[in-house]
């Protein structure tokens, strides 16, 4: 007789979990010390049970079944993208990297093209040498203005090579929001118009996306899951809406259209963001009186977020990608493309397109992700997000349709705006570390300098050109959330200095080798040597040593009952030849300041904004 198990412990109820909880809180504020608000505008509980799942519409359905929040199909089978630059004039080296590619595990290759140049034939030919278009897909991105002529330049190679229509699956990333997002103007006046051509050159083609939402732009401007998924959808919906005006039915429409999304590193959100995006999708679709079941599915391909990537500790990167990579699997994706660790700052090489590849390989072969759909389904934590990300992405959606659509909503600024303030946010956090990028705003590897390959146009941000001319409204700003780190530290890098941190130990052990491994971090961030002790037998013999390491700033390490009595001692000891800073936030504080010790860093700092101001008085701009 099968047994029944853990039937020996009794059942623990949601109220007596909260009084356990409220207990050990002793009085502390339970939803300040518990309850995480998201920069996607909703909380998350500490926990959750099955009762949380009861109030959930979206689930009780398979996969493969509409809503579709569960998958698109009855596997977890994707395909490993890989995408190569195929500039004019590079058109046969972009066809020998796919071909390497496609020996060593890419199952569908991407190009790179200069959108606003026609492809002609013997091109095309070229960069499609030895591509079995039966077997592989193939996809164009950037695509622009001459998206039609590009995708007649395929056509024609596909006839050439007598590919039977219903075997090509390929995809033209024709995008002219994107373009609006990424200048703030059309790439041409006939944009939105050559749509319908683009959908009728492949009417005969079922396996050919010729409509991109390249949503991904959002977060390459810093914007949260639920903007990127909301203005997303809102893209989408302007395409279907243009298309059906132009006399498509929604069918038609909505069949030709391809979504990319970015995979970020908040793991579990970005599980739930893609079952949320194929679920508002499907029922956006069917709003438009589309009639079959393949016209609700979302195509989705994801790529691994290049706003989180760092050009200091790049091979942090490598972990970054296989996280995210890890969330696509886990949602169900179509496609997937891994970053190689070196995009921020350089051309890919053999090395990085190799371990971008293998990382999705080994999460097929040797993990077996594609083995179990949707395997997080029922997750009471999952679940709940999903549904969270849907409401917060269907609120902007909605309001974006009640402004007159993605066009009149960007005309109006309301997009940009809405990016802006999230960005702002993230920036502050990561400059207080409150949200940290590793390697660059916490834990950087303190021997390193910039790569060779790296400049300072790399590390800049570019500040948006203003509305002038055809623009129509303000472009959002790309760059990446380490970079105003990367600039700090490009630029102690650059200055010929190495300022010297000198960690002054002494009092109490705990205390004090706990500040001067803070205080080491911190002074790392922005490329200074830092030096540690274990600690002096007292100030004058640490200052002593300080001034003889020629150190440019002196930090003192104790416990707060320490300062007030020997950080003036330091600094006279010090006779202005090093700055003095003070590791932590004492309560003689005030006493200190108004003895002339006005330096002092501790959590709460603005890492970024202090480090910047060393830099000043160290000479280094």
């Amino acid at each position: 007789m099968a047994e029944k198990l853990f039937a020996e412990f009794p059942p623990v109820s949601t109220q007596q979990w909260e009084e356990v909880i409220t207990k050990d809180l002793k009085g502390a504020d339970y939803e300040k010390k518990l309850v995480w608000r998201t920069q996607e505008g909703f909380s998350v509980r500490p926990y959750y049970r099955a009762e949380n799942l009861k109030d959930l519409k979206h689930l009780g359905t398979a996969p493969g079944c509409f809503p579709f929040v569960r998958g698109t199909k009855d596997n977890n089978d994707w395909l490993i993208r890989q995408d190569y630059c195929a500039c004019e004039g590079d058109y046969a080296h972009a066809n020998a990297q796919a071909l390497d590619g496609l020996k060593k595990g890419v199952t569908a290759v991407g190009f790179c093209v200069d959108g606003k140049k026609p492809i002609g034939k013997a091109d095309m030919e070229t960069l499609l040498k030895g591509i079995d278009l039966s077997k592989t897909e193939v996809n164009f991105t950037d695509c622009c203005c001459a998206a039609p002529e590009i995708i007649g330049s395929f056509l024609s190679v596909v006839k050439a090579q007598g590919v039977k229509p219903e075997e090509v699956k390929a995809s033209f990333d024709f995008d002219p929001l994107r373009v609006l997002n990424q200048t703030g103007a059309f790439c041409s006046d006939k944009s939105m118009d050559q749509l319908k051509d683009c959908v009728e050159a492949v009417k005969d083609y079922p396996g050919i996306r010729v409509i991109g939402v390249e949503a991904y732009s959002f977060n390459d401007a810093g914007a949260s899951i639920s903007q990127e998924l909301g203005f997303g959808l809102a893209m989408g919906s302007e395409y279907i809406n243009k298309l059906t005006e132009m006399g498509l039915t929604a069918d038609e429409a909505a069949k030709r259209i391809k979504f990319t999304f970015s995979v970020g590193s908040a793991y579990f959100m970005e599980v739930a963001k893609f079952r949320a995006a194929r679920m508002l999708w499907a029922n956006i679709v069917k709003a438009y009186g589309a009639q079959k079941e393949c016209s609700l599915k979302m195509k989705v391909h994801a790529v691994t977020s290049e706003w989180n990537q760092t050009v200091y500790d790049p091979y942090v990167n490598m972990l970054r990608g296989t996280t995210e990579a890890m969330s696509a699997a886990i949602a169900g994706i179509d496609s997937l493309e891994v970053l190689p660790f070196d995009y921020a700052f350089r051309a890919p090489g053999e090395f990085s397109n190799r371990i971008a590849r293998n990382v999705q390989i080994i999460l097929k072969e040797e993990s077996h992700f594609d083995k179990v759909v949707d395997p997080s389904a029922g997750s009471y934590f999952i679940e709940n997000l999903t549904e969270s990300i849907a409401e917060a992405a269907w609120a902007l959606f909605t309001k974006v349709e009640e402004m007159g659509g993605y066009v009149a909503a960007f005309k109006a600024g309301f997009i940009q705006n809405a990016i802006k303030e999230t960005s702002s946010k993230r920036d502050k956090n990561i400059a207080t570390r409150r949200e940290t990028i590793l390697g660059s705003n916490q834990y950087p590897n303190f021997t390193e300098v910039a790569d060779k390959d790296i400049t300072k146009e790399i590390v800049t941000r570019k500040p948006a050109p203003q509305v002038s001319g055809n623009m129509i409204g303000q472009p959002l700003e790309k760059y990446r959330g380490a970079q105003a780190f990367e600039a700090m530290r490009f630029a102690t890098d650059k200055s010929g200095k190495k300022p010297v941190a000198f960690m002054v130990t002494y009092g109490n052990l705990a205390m004090c080798r706990a500040r001067a491994q803070f205080s080491c971090n911190f002074f790392a961030v922005a490329g200074f040597k830092v030096v540690d002790n274990n600690r002096f037998s007292t100030p004058e013999e640490g200052v002593k040593a300080a001034l003889e390491a020629k150190a440019d700033i002196i930090v003192a390490c104790s416990s707060d009952d320490e300062y007030a009595d020997t950080v003036p001692q330091i600094a006279q000891l010090a006779d202005g030849k090093a700055i003095v800073v003070v590791a932590g936030d004492p309560a003689c504080k005030e006493d200190l300041m108004s003895k002339g010790i006005t330096n002092f860093i501790n959590v709460k700092s603005n890492v970024l904004e202090t480090l910047k101001e060393y830099q000043a008085k160290l000479g280094i701009k």
